[in-house]
C-alpha cells in the first residue's frame, strides 16, 4: 500500500511588488503572497481599484463625480451621490470640524487661486482671495443623511479632496487585498503610506521619515508600521518663493494662501484617511495647536519639524506623547 503524504499548506512568504502612476503620482504596492501569481493579480486589482476611485475623486478632471457636483454648486437640494464619495465626505467633514476648520474639504476655490499663484509667481489679488473665501466654509456644504445625499450652498464653490483622497484610496487598497487573503501589505502612494500585518518574521514595515530633505539640521528616523499609516505633509517636494518668501502647496483655508516653511508634519494614524487629512490639517495649524489635535486623536501620534524665519539651518523639532510607538498596532477586528 503507498503512504500518502499530507500537501504542505501554502504560505505567503513569497514577497511581491507592483506599481503604476495613478492619482497624479507613482503608487507602489509590497506584499506576500503564496504565489508571484496571485500577488501579481492581488496588485493588479489592487491599482485598478484606485484607478476606478480617481474617476470619482478628483478634482483636476472636469467628468468625475467630485467635479461634476462642484459644477452643480449651488443646488437648491441634496443631490445623490455615490457610496464611496459620501464616505470620504463624511470622514473630511469630521477632520474639518475637529480641527476648527483647519482642513476642509471646500477649499477648492482657494486651492484653484493658489495654483496660478505658483504658476505665475505673484500672489492673488486680494478681491479675487476674498470672493474665493466666501465660497469656503462648514455652511458651503451639508450632508443629509436620511436619504443619503450632498447639498452645495453657495455659488462658485468647489470641493477638492485633494488632502484626504489619497489616504481613502489606500485604505480600500489594504481592504480589496485583505478580501483576497493578503494578510501582509505595505501601500506607497507617493509618502502617503499605509500597511496591514508586518512581513513574514518581523515586527512592522520599517518606513523611513526625512520631513526635510537635505536640510543638514532634521534629523532623519525610521517608524516600524503595522496595522496604520503614516503621512508627511510639507513643502518638501512642492514649494514656490513668492516676493522672497517660501511657501508650501498647502493652502490654509482662513489666509487662502500657502503655508510659510519649510515645515513639515508627520502623522501616524490608524488607516490612511484619518492620517493624511490630519498631516495637512496640523501642519496648517502649526506645532503648538497641531500637536493638541493629534493627541486628541484616538491611536495617532505626530512629529512638527520647521525652520526658524525660514532658515533650514536652524530646524525646530517637536513630537507627541506617541510618537513613534503608534505605528504598530494589533490587528483589526474582523467583521
Amino acid at each position: 500500500m503507498d503512504e500518502v503524504y499530507p500537501m504542505p499548506e501554502p504560505t505567503a512568504d513569497i514577497r511581491v511588488s507592483g506599481g503604476r502612476r495613478l492619482m497624479g503620482v507613482p503608487w507602489s504596492i509590497t506584499l506576500f503572497a503564496s504565489s508571484a501569481n496571485e500577488g501579481q493579480q492581488s496588485i493588479e486589482a489592487a491599482l485598478d481599484e484606485v484607478a476606478r476611485l480617481d474617476g470619482i475623486l478628483s478634482d483636476y478632471r472636469p467628468e468625475t463625480e467630485l467635479s461634476r457636483l462642484s459644477a452643480a454648486s449651488p443646488t437648491a437640494g441634496a443631490l445623490p451621490v455615490s457610496d464611496d464619495l459620501w464616505e470620504v465626505l463624511f470622514r473630511a467633514a469630521a477632520i474639518r470640524d475637529a480641527s476648527g476648520g483647519a482642513f476642509d474639504p471646500t477649499v477648492g476655490p482657494l486651492t484653484t487661486l493658489w495654483r496660478q499663484a505658483r504658476r505665475s509667481g505673484a500672489l492673488p489679488l486680494e478681491g479675487k482671495l476674498a470672493a474665493a473665501r466666501a465660497a469656503v466654509g462648514p455652511d458651503s456644504l451639508r450632508l443629509i443623511d436620511t436619504p443619503r445625499g450632498v447639498q452645495l450652498t453657495r455659488p462658485a464653490m468647489r470641493l477638492d479632496l485633494g488632502g484626504i483622497g489619497m489616504g481613502f484610496a489606500i485604505d480600500r487598497v489594504l481592504e480589496l487585498l485583505a478580501a483576497r487573503g493578503i494578510e501582509s501589505a505595505l501601500v506607497d502612494a507617493s509618502g502617503d503610506i499605509a500597511a496591514s500585518g508586518p512581513p513574514p518574521g518581523s515586527e512592522g514595515w520599517k518606513v523611513a521619515v526625512d520631513p526635510i530633505p537635505g536640510s543638514p539640521a532634521a534629523t532623519a528616523g525610521q517608524v516600524l508600521l503595522a496595522h496604520a499609516a503614516i503621512t508627511t505633509s510639507g513643502d518638501a517636494r512642492q514649494a514656490v518663493e513668492i516676493g522672497g518668501r517660501r511657501y508650501s502647496h498647502i493652502v490654509d483655508p482662513r489666509s487662502g494662501l500657502g503655508i510659510a516653511g519649510p515645515a513639515a508634519v508627520t502623522v501616524i494614524a490608524p488607516d490612511a484617511t484619518a492620517a493624511d487629512a490630519l498631516a495637512t490639517a496640523a501642519n496648517v495649524l502649526g506645532p503648538v495647536r497641531g500637536r493638541t489635535l493629534l493627541e486628541n486623536q484616538e491611536g495617532c501620534a505626530g512629529r512638527f519639524v520647521w525652520s526658524v524665519a525660514g532658515n533650514v539651518e536652524e530646524i525646530r523639532e517637536l513630537q507627541t506623547s506617541r510618537w513613534p510607538t503608534a505605528g504598530l498596532r494589533s490587528p483589526p477586528p474582523t467583521r
